[in-house]
């Protein structure tokens, strides 16, 4: 079993920068998978940024050149995952949700990632 729990949300000026955490807990989580995705009220949820086991990175369009994702997996069994959000827009508001997963590709599809957050809420005001 894994156990993620996101902090760093909040409400912020569009423009303005932003650190999420996921802490990681559970199994060798250096050979799973993580993931950022957000969801809105009445969308659903919405690929952000991935990490591979290997530490190869992935964006989404919107997001590209304004986030970065790492990981710090230094701890076999405890690690973060982290999103830096830079000049942050309104349309980036949202719950945003930690993911891990055996994936393997397709890293923005959340159907395949098994285990999930409770999330972080951000909001951009304009």
């Amino acid at each position: 079993q894994v156990q993620l729990v996101e902090s760093g949300g909040g409400l912020v000026q569009a423009g303005a920068s932003l650190s999420l955490t996921c802490g990681a807990s559970g199994r060798t989580l250096s050979n799973y998978d993580m993931a950022w995705f957000r969801q809105t009220p009445g969308k659903e949820r919405e690929f952000v940024s991935a990490i591979s086991r290997l530490s190869s990175t992935y964006y989404s369009d919107s997001v590209k050149g304004r986030f970065t994702i790492s990981r710090d997996n230094s701890k076999i069994t405890q690690y973060t995952l982290y999103l830096y959000l830079k000049s942050l827009k309104p349309e980036d508001t949202g719950v945003y949700y930690c993911a891990a997963g055996v994936v393997s590709g397709g890293y923005s599809y959340a159907r395949r990632y098994d285990y999930w957050g409770q999330g972080t809420q951000v909001t951009v005001s304009s």
